[in-house]
């Protein structure tokens, strides 16, 4: 993008370079400039905290103006009720400055419509008289993840605005570890954020009960996809492409109708008729059998699994299918019960509410949200009461034998076999990248061991 300044003569940065605010064009190097004028090779990526250095350093080592002290950097976080003119005034700076500040920015950006939390860091400089006015030189924003708005002050007191854009490349991660604390907090140390996560645990729910299966040292596997900025900042992540859980392994394959799913190794789809866990993160609290009921204080039949969680905890249609009922049914509070093919059914029951859109007659996806965990009808607290029938007959959800997925054959199987030749190479040259690793801390731990000897 060109600068709005129209003095600027072109190619001639150097100059420039050294007045103002030097923080300002540091900041530059981590970014990659769009002016059309620009002819100079881009500069090698930067990280997060290199560009940080050098904004520090740089504002520290400006050249200073005549009768103020050298710039020095200041942090800036808008608050609750803030105007950006005031958030720029609480550097020091005086109104008119602030004013300047703002007016210039606004050619490039919304400054009216500012959210609390925002951030920027400024550049000021302090007069070396006691009655003088501190002053503004610089001040950089962040106007989305991949770009920003910096100004700079020129000797003639103006104000330049230049606007900074980011390259975006996509990446492809892999991520493999053994499992300590949560899934969750496992693979956010590999750098799989909660949407990557969410996924997976979405994906294994047809075949692994997380409260119960799944245990401290257990290892994991995730490829997945992600949009990165060239200084490190992650813009978007995408699909998982392949996720694997003691030993248990799904690619992600896009088939012929452009629907996409997921297979095991010898193309068989993963996806089970119904999930096993309709509430993410769930505990089971009373399983399917005969048991003394809670409220009513006898013992009588428990026909379907109850599920611990979390008021307002999203409840997943474990099934594709259509809405039969979603209505308020007496001891069962708001329930939800879905038809699906083959004569299986799906009950969800004590629902805070519906999800919006929820009625009889709507068709609903696998892992769609239908309701939200709650306490309604005869209930001592937030759960969700899950019941699975066979031809109309309750069946218990844990022992039911419900149908399997399809089988891939002919093109679409040599396909997924293609992508999933692709997905194995890059998990086989990530494990030989960290074998060297792992090789010297088995040393260090045997030197260590020696010396204690």
């Amino acid at each position: 993008m060109q600068e709005f300044d129209p003095r600027r003569p072109t190619l001639r940065y150097a100059p420039r370079l050294f007045v103002g605010l030097g923080g300002i064009c540091a900041l530059a190097l981590g970014w990659k400039l769009t002016a059309a004028e620009a002819t100079a090779p881009a500069p090698p990526p930067l990280d997060a905290a290199a560009i940080a250095a050098l904004q520090h350093e740089a504002f520290a080592q400006a050249e200073a103006q005549p009768g103020f002290s050298r710039p020095e950097s200041v942090a800036v976080e808008v608050r609750p009720g803030d105007t950006l003119e005031a958030a720029v005034a609480r550097t020091g700076v005086s109104p008119e400055d602030a004013r300047q500040a703002v007016r210039t920015l606004a050619e490039a950006m919304d400054t009216v419509n500012i959210k609390a939390g925002m951030t920027f860091d400024a550049a000021i400089a302090k007069p070396k008289t006691a009655d003088g006015e501190t002053r503004l030189v610089g001040l950089s924003l962040r106007t989305g993840p991949a770009t920003a708005v910096t100004l700079s002050r020129t000797f003639d007191g103006a104000l330049r605005l230049r606007e900074m854009e980011e390259a975006i490349r996509n990446e492809t991660m892999v991520a493999q570890g053994e499992i300590q604390g949560s899934l969750y907090e496992s693979a956010a140390k590999l750098g799989a954020n909660s949407a990557v996560t969410s996924q997976v645990v979405k994906l294994f729910a047809h075949k692994l009960d997380f409260q119960r299966d799944i245990k401290a040292g257990d290892e994991f596997k995730l490829v997945f996809e992600r949009k990165v900025t060239e200084s490190g900042r992650v813009v978007e992540t995408g699909a998982v492409d392949y996720a694997e859980v003691k030993g248990v392994r799904f690619y992600r394959f896009v088939r012929n109708d452009g629907s996409v799913d997921f297979f095991d190794a010898e193309g068989k789809n993963v996806r089970g008729f119904l999930l096993r866990t309709p509430v993410d993160g769930a505990r089971i609290t009373s399983t399917f059998g005969t048991r003394r009921h809670p409220v009513l204080g006898y013992t009588r039949a428990h026909q379907g699994v109850d599920f611990g969680a979390g008021h307002g905890t999203p409840i997943l249609s474990a099934g594709d299918g259509v809405i039969v009922e979603a209505k308020r049914w007496g001891g069962y509070g708001n329930w939800v019960r879905v038809r699906h093919s083959n004569g299986w059914e799906t009950g969800y029951a004590h629902a805070s509410r519906f999800a919006n859109g929820i009625r009889p007659g709507v068709r609903v996806k696998q892992g769609q949200v239908i309701a939200y965990v709650g306490s309604t009808g005869m209930s001592t607290g937030p759960h969700l009461h899950y019941e699975v029938w066979r031809n109309g007959q309750r069946v218990n959800p844990i022992g039911a034998k419900v149908p399997q997925g399809t089988i891939l054959a002919g093109a679409e199987l040599a396909a997924f076999k293609a992508r999933k030749a692709h997905i194995d190479n890059l998990l086989t040259a990530q494990a030989q990248a960290a074998a060297p690793a792992k090789l010297a801390a088995l040393d260090t731990d045997r030197a260590l061991a020696d010396l204690r000897r």
